[in-house]
């Protein structure tokens, strides 16, 4: 199961959440579920249906109920809370904590966090956070492009060409994502979402050239830092014994994470304008996803014809 610990959410790359630490605790706890939790009953004493692995989040309701408890009530409240198997709780808006929550999250070490931001603004923000983080994921040699808006995918063995094909679509307009090694997330049932890695951000790699920054050398338009996959293209070597698809009636998909993603196959040989045949591929994708199928629509109107054909025939006899 994938986690994300706790320590992680005072990172830079959650620097938009703007959560500072009032008690450190464990910060090696770690978080399972994108959903976060307001533990209302919880602070009454009634603990059972607290979820472990969750973000708990406290704000101005519950901060109020407990100021409006006694001393001792109070105490008992916060005592019981933390010493709930939780992650870490996290108070919205910025507002005072009272000192027996701090005391009882430190003593049960137990990571409190505060943020400035409103509860339902932070609440959409760290669900989202961690939803990207949580996510299933797998790794893929490959190079990634937004092509008419299309993220496609390419694929195919070392030295096929793909970096080559990337950087002549870049040279037309398109939009690298990744090159070499491509990370997919699962976001939902059945989107894809790809992104480079850190440490190769915008960097494609040609051979007898060698590493290119494509944000460097196109500007900032010719990149994007991550792009849903809606079509993937394995590029092979051509074969003259070997069958091709040429009517493009066959709906073949790619499996990544459990969702599958339309496949093309495209036979790569000397002469062939591979830039140009991505374009199309990408602009007949779109059409698709309209619900628009240019060999489905002339299979139909062939098998229309027949039929009127046939009839005719009937009708003489």
């Amino acid at each position: 199961m994938r986690h994300v610990k706790v320590q992680d959410l005072l990172g830079d790359e959650a620097g938009d959440l703007q959560l500072r630490a009032v008690a450190v605790g464990d910060a090696t706890r770690i978080i399972t579920s994108h959903r976060i939790q307001k533990p209302g009953l919880a602070l009454t004493g009634y603990t059972d249906f607290v979820q472990k692995g969750r973000v708990q989040i406290l704000g101005s309701t519950e901060l109020t109920y407990l100021e409006r408890l006694s001393d001792e009530a109070r105490a008992t409240s916060c005592a019981t809370f933390c010493k709930c198997d939780v992650p870490v709780v996290i108070c919205t808006k910025g507002m005072h904590l009272p000192d027996v929550l701090v005391a009882g999250a430190e003593q049960a070490k137990l990571p409190l966090l505060s943020s400035p931001q409103n509860t339902d603004v932070l609440i959409a923000r760290i669900e989202s956070w961690l939803e990207d983080r949580l996510a299933p994921q797998t790794t893929m040699h490959g190079v990634l492009l937004d092509v008419y808006g299309v993220g496609v995918l390419l694929l195919g063995k070392s030295g096929i060409g793909k970096s080559e094909l990337a950087l002549d679509l870049v040279q037309r307009g398109h939009r690298l994502v990744a090159d070499d090694m491509v990370t997919i997330r699962r976001r939902g049932a059945e989107s894809l979402l790809g992104a480079g890695t850190a440490l190769t951000k915008h960097n494609l790699e040609v051979r007898g050239l060698g590493i290119l920054n494509i944000s460097d050398l196109f500007g900032v338009s010719a990149v994007r830092d991550r792009k849903r996959i809606e079509l993937v293209a394995e590029l092979v070597d051509w074969r003259e014994d070997e069958e091709y698809d040429r009517l493009g009636l066959d709906d073949r998909a790619f499996t990544i994470l459990d969702v599958d993603v339309p496949l093309i196959t495209v036979p790569v040989r000397a002469g062939r304008n591979m830039g140009v045949i991505l374009e199309v591929a990408a602009r007949n994708q779109l059409l698709k996803m309209r619900g628009r199928s240019s060999a489905h629509e002339l299979h139909e109107r062939l098998q229309r014809e027949l039929a009127r054909g046939r009839a005719r025939t009937h009708d003489v006899e």
